[in-house]
């Protein structure tokens, strides 16, 4: 397993794995124009030239970073692929200097194991306004918010 920068030619199987899961509810669809658009943000793990698993970090404010997007095929799921991204986000977020990284998910106890704790979504404004508002739920939100805080 290797864990790499997402390039062009990835952009479709990423349209395609996070839409899955959007389909079933697990997480917000993404437009091939919007992973283009961000494609710098997102990492993938690759195994057999296969990607088995893709997140992104997404810079919103100078002190204020989302993990995003992170999906992991359901036949390789807990294998540490979902861990492994988080972590490498994370580290690239501490090497910009972002101070805190905040994640809205379905899975909190997941988050909670790297050492994100959990957050009124209400301090979260700038998220508010941004995705939220193109999602089907907003304003009736039932994602758990979780921000990793780095240590000053």
């Amino acid at each position: 397993m290797k864990i790499r920068k997402a390039l062009i030619k990835d952009v479709k199987t990423i349209h395609k794995l996070i839409n899955d899961f959007a389909k079933k509810g697990e997480m917000l669809p993404r437009s091939l124009n919007e992973i283009y658009e961000n494609l710098r943000d997102f990492y993938l793990v690759e195994e057999n030239n296969e990607i088995k698993g893709v997140c992104a970090l997404h810079i919103l404010w100078e002190d204020l970073a989302e993990i995003r997007s992170l999906v992991v095929k359901k036949e390789d799921q807990n294998r540490g692929i979902g861990s492994l991204l988080v972590k490498k986000c994370l580290r690239e977020a501490g090497i910009l200097g972002v101070k805190s990284v905040f994640v809205l998910t379905y899975i909190p106890q997941f988050f909670k194991k790297l050492g994100f704790r959990e957050i009124d979504k209400t301090k979260l404004p700038q998220k508010i306004w941004g995705d939220c508002i193109k999602c089907p739920k907003f304003p009736e939100c039932d994602e758990t918010a979780l921000i990793y805080k780095f240590k000053e």
